[in-house]
This record gives C-alpha cells, sequence and structure tokens, in this order.
C-alpha cells in the first residue's frame, strides 16, 4: 500500500519546523467517529526525519494510523538558529508544538495522539507524556533517559582524558555563543579513537547507513553539557498513557539498564532485543520484530476504539 506523504510546516515559539504527514490507511480497526490516533513522531541524537525514520512511519500509516514526523528546530528541513545546536528543554517545545499541530491534520482524532521516540527522543517521549490526558500511548525505542548514566557508560570507551577535553570543549562552546563568537561544532559520529560525539565501535558506518539528504554530521560541542543533566527517567512514573519501552539489550549508546529502570516506572511493557543501537532501524535484523511489536502494542490498546465509539462505550 502506498500512503501519500505530506508536508507541513509548523511553529514552535516563533521557529517554522518541516514536518511529514501521512494520514494512513482508510477504514483500519483504529477509526473513530471522532478520527483516527496520530503518532507525533521524533529523531535521537541530532538525527533528522529523513535519516530512517520513513520506514517506521509508512509501517504505521499502513496500519491505519496518521503519522506526524518532524525535525527538531535547527536540523534538516526546520528553520532555527544557530545550527546543529541541541537544546533538551528546546527539543521538548517543539515536541509539544508538533502535536498541536498533529490535531490539526485532517481526520485525526485529537484525544488520541501517540508520542514515538527512538533514542534520545525517546526520553523527550517520556518527558511531554507526562501530566497529559491526550496522550492515548508512548513508544520509547531504545531510549536515552539518563545522560549521567550515558556518561558512564560510555567510560570503559573513551577513557576519562577524551571525557575531560569533551567537558572544556562543550564548556569553551557555551561561553563562546553567549560572547557573540561562533560555537565549537564536532563530528556527531566517528569511528573509535577519533574526536566525535559518538565513537563506539559500529556507530560511524551504522549511522551514515540511515543518514539522509538533509543530516549533517556537525553538532555543537556543548551537547555534552546538555546530556549531563538530562533525566527523562525522573518524568516517567508521571506518563499515565499505556508505555511500550523497546530496549536494545547490547546498547553501546543508551544504556539498557537506565532504560529498564525508567520502563519499570512508567509501568511500561517491555520489549528486549539482543542488538546494538541502531539494530532496530530498516535493512537490520530487529526492525521487523521491533516495528511489528508496535503494531500490536498499538492495537491492543487503540483498535477497539471505533467499535466502543460507535456503541457509546466510554473509553
Amino acid at each position: 500500500m502506498t500512503i501519500n506523504r505530506q508536508t507541513v510546516t509548523f511553529d514552535s515559539r516563533g521557529t517554522a519546523c518541516d514536518s511529514w504527514f501521512f494520514a494512513g490507511a482508510t477504514d483500519s480497526a483504529f477509526d473513530a467517529p471522532s478520527g483516527r490516533p496520530v503518532v507525533v513522531m521524533a529523531h535521537g541524537f541530532a538525527g533528522t526525519k529523513d535519516s530512517g525514520l520513513e520506514p517506521y512511519a509508512r509501517r504505521l500509516a499502513d496500519a491505519g494510523l496518521a503519522v506526524f514526523a518532524f525535525d527538531y528546530r535547527g536540523f534538516g528541513l526546520s528553520d532555527g538558529a544557530p545550527r546543529q545546536r541541541i537544546s533538551m528543554t528546546g527539543q521538548a517545545d517543539d515536541y509539544r508544538a508538533a502535536i498541536v499541530a498533529a490535531k490539526r491534520q485532517p481526520g485525526v482524532d485529537p484525544t488520541r495522539v501517540i508520542l514515538w521516540g527512538i533514542s534520545q527522543s525517546g526520553g523527550h517521549a517520556l518527558i511531554v507524556g507526562g501530566g497529559r490526558t491526550d496522550i492515548a500511548a508512548v513508544i520509547s525505542m531504545v531510549p536515552l533517559v539518563n545522560g549521567l548514566a550515558a556518561g558512564i557508560h560510555h567510560y570503559p570507551q573513551v577513557g576519562a582524558a577524551a571525557m575531560l577535553r569533551s567537558t572544556a570543549v562543550g564548556i569553551g562552546s557555551t561561553l563562546a555563543v553567549k560572547t557573540g563568537r561562533a560555537p565549537t561544532m564536532m563530528p556527531v559520529v566517528g569511528r573509535p579513537g577519533e574526536k566525535a560525539a559518538l565513537t563506539s565501535p559500529g556507530f560511524y558506518d551504522s549511522y551514515l547507513a540511515i543518514a539522509g539528504p538533509s543530516w549533517r554530521n556537525e553538532v555543537d560541542a556543548s551537547v555534552g553539557l546538555e546530556l549531563g543533566s538530562f533525566r527523562a527517567d525522573k518524568a516517567a512514573e508521571n506518563v499515565t498513557a499505556p508505555v511500550l519501552m523497546q530496549i536494545a539489550d547490547f546498547d553501546q549508546g543508551a544504556p539498557p539498564h537506565a532504560a529498564a529502570k525508567a520502563g519499570f516506572k512508567a509501568r511500561a511493557e517491555v520489549r528486549h532485543y539482543p542488538c546494538d543501537h541502531f539494530d532496530v532501524f530498516e535493512g537490520n535484523d530487529w526492525f521487523e520484530p521491533a516495528v511489528a511489536h508496535q503494531i500490536a502494542f498499538l492495537t491492543r490498546h487503540l483498535a477497539g476504539d471505533r467499535a466502543d465509539a460507535a456503541e457509546g462505550v466510554p473509553r
């Protein structure tokens, strides 16, 4: 089945963000008189929507869900300056603005929003989903939920000297921006031993394999300071909607033990995959199981809504 993709621009605190909207297959089990659920989808660390998200978006749309995939400010086709700079609070704001925009799309039920995040955005989905009554489900995939735990997880790979050097460079970049100078940039991903944000074995080839035309292998070095205080795990218990937590047990990027703890706090359905961080993208062995589990999870929690609504049964 071919689902048409439409480009939608939405505003996030004065910045124009770029997104794709997939209306979803018609007459599905997810449809109700009020419309169908919409999946709001964002990428992870320095990612862009054209870098591996579309296969997931299309499979979910084929199943009958609307999908709204977007680029954060300063990345991909979204506006925003400075470019390639990660702000955790700014990205959470973009996610919230994307929810507002997704609800306005034709055929969407604004009371049934599904948050979908992978890696860093898997953490954002938990933060943004907390305390909201319009969130019908959350999918948090190979999530980064604790920046400090991630640093400890990476320590054996990079060593103390490299981590101290990265911190110093990050502080320097932050000070440079505050004084009107250009930030210090570094590669998003490199090979082991190179100066880059991600240098785990295999990550360079894996990230480039999914990289789309709008992706740049460059990020503001201040990102290390942003990640250090990132604690999505603290927000997990505030999510009242059903949560699917998908964990890569041999994840070199996002600590699986931290994700498991966050999943427990969120009372999540947890799925484990014997693979690394990027092995859940299309073209790898664990894409099909991962997307099948997502569709099954959403079907269990949301597919009965059409019949219930028709009979006047409250959800």
